[in-house]
């Protein structure tokens, strides 16, 4: 065997244990028994305990020093295995196993805190996760921005100061928009009688529609829905609420997008490093651009409107008109899986200030709740009545993920980019998607972008799919003064 089939082969192998211990978290957030926390913990810290010593093994260096690409493919195996490697070096093994295990018992801990409410029962943990992170940031930077070092994680070659200017220019658009729907007559949520059963069932209708695969995946239930897995087994979650369907329904829509690009990556690339999606932006890019510019367009909310009276009768909406309106309402909420598409924006920025703050130590967890409810107020307007609609609301920062939250915007970015090159590509999409047929749409972000998975850089993957032009918030931007300016005219 080559030098590159010998390194390809042991990546098989690390890739494959990656699935298992994916399957573990997955379990914890579904179907594990609550009694099995601490246990859970040992698993998957001696899981990573394993993975780490293959990420760091010397074999790999030499592999690497020494193996040639065989062709285009190869090419971005190999830069996606050096990457990998260097920051897997910097990072000590018993570090990067105290880590898994802390943040899978710091999980339960956020999880009954949040259904608590009480940001005092986290704080502990939190300190002790935040405390980690802050030794692998300082390590993975080796003398550079620590936050910008865990940012590089979830997003390759990405800049902090690129995304704070992203934000800055997003940011004044965003809020005159937001100001002029604010001054108008609130719209009414839906009411009716959403039992749980309907919602499931719609959900899989749409998951389906969607071109979701579940002969090689699931959706189940959890606390706050995610995706997992790639390949042949990329499983969903989504969430119910009785009282507001649409969290069940453009939830999982969401996650479905996760799910088709790692179920559209080209086969022959499956447990490998190019077999993953490129990075957390592109891959909100395609659940955002699912959920949002397919699933709550006026055309798509033609065909569910229909379904929704079909599956739970009335619904307290008299026409397509104002189902299309109540849909894409802007509201005051406290939420960010919730909020509209004006305000998802803003939610991150919160977050992305304050988690910065916390790596580089302006900001300590006592002090953490006092701040997201002040910078809240500051940018809403209103003030957080509870735990669990501020600083307990979102489950990332107890399983470490710091630096994940800017990618949310990126990807919203990258999918208004996207959107824009396929519109003009997809004339006849609308007549499509209001037969409830988005095949089309996802036709065409599956050829021009998932099914390269990894091959690309990020910016190079939008780049390619959108005809060569370089990705910027103006499509984005564009999109919603169209769509809101005409929803909430002046």
């Amino acid at each position: 065997m080559s030098a590159y089939d010998e390194l390809m082969a042991f990546t098989r192998e690390t890739e494959a244990l990656a699935q298992v211990a994916g399957l573990l978290s997955w379990d914890q957030e579904t179907m594990m028994p609550r009694g099995a926390a601490a246990q859970r913990s040992e698993a998957i810290g001696a899981m990573e305990s394993v993975l780490h010593a293959r990420r760091t093994d010397p074999r790999l260096g030499e592999w690497l020093a020494s193996a040639e690409a065989p062709d285009e493919g190869g090419a971005a195996q190999l830069r996606l295995l050096r990457h990998d490697h260097e920051r897997a070096l910097r990072v000590p093994g018993d570090l990067a196993t105290a880590l898994a295990r802390l943040t899978s018992h710091a999980q339960g801990v956020w999880a009954e805190a949040r259904a608590a409410d009480d940001f005092a029962a986290f704080a502990p943990v939190l300190r002790d996760v935040l405390r980690l992170k802050r030794e692998e940031g300082a390590a993975l930077a080796a003398g550079g921005d620590p936050y910008e070092a865990l940012l590089d994680g979830f997003e390759p070659g990405a800049r902090a100061d690129d995304l704070q200017a992203m934000f800055d220019e997003m940011r004044p658009a965003l809020v005159a928009l937001r100001q002029r729907a604010l001054e108008a007559p609130e719209r009414a949520p839906l009411c009716g009688d959403f039992d749980a059963d309907g919602q499931m069932r719609l959900a899989r209708e749409l998951a389906e529609r969607f071109g979701y695969d579940f002969s090689r995946g699931r959706i189940d239930k959890a606390v706050h829905p995610f995706s997992s897995g790639g390949g042949d087994d990329a499983r969903i979650t989504t969430r119910i609420s009785a009282e507001d369907p649409f969290n069940c329904l453009y939830s999982t829509i969401h996650e479905v997008g996760h799910a088709c690009y790692e179920q559209g990556i080209d086969k022959a690339w499956h447990l490998s490093p190019v077999g993953h999606g490129v990075s957390m932006g592109v891959h909100e890019s395609q659940s955002r651009i699912y959920e949002n510019q397919l699933g709550r367009s006026r055309a798509f909310c033609h065909f569910l409107y229909g379904r929704m009276r079909d599956i739970f009768g009335d619904i307290g909406v008299a026409d397509e008109d104002s189902f299309y309106a109540t849909v894409n309402r802007l509201h005051r909420g406290h939420i960010r899986t919730e909020a509209d598409e004006v305000q998802y924006n803003l939610h991150v920025m919160l977050r992305f200030d304050l988690e910065r703050a916390l790596i580089a130590g302006d900001l300590q967890v006592d002090d953490l709740e006092a701040a997201w409810n002040d910078r809240f107020a500051a940018d809403f307007g209103y003030p957080v009545g509870r735990a669990s609609e501020g600083v307990l609301q979102d489950v990332h920062w107890s399983v470490g993920l710091f630096g994940y939250f800017p990618t949310y915007s990126l990807g919203n970015l990258y999918a208004g980019c996207l959107h824009e090159a396929m519109r003009a590509e997809l004339p006849g999409l609308d007549c499509d998607l209001a037969k409830g047929d988005p095949g089309a749409a996802t036709g065409w972000l599956r050829e021009n972008v998932q099914r390269h998975g990894g091959l690309r850089t990020p910016r190079e993957t939008i780049a390619r799919a959108c005809g060569g032009k370089a990705p910027g918030a103006g499509p984005l931007l564009d999109y919603l003064e169209d769509k809101f300016g005409a929803l909430y005219p002046a």
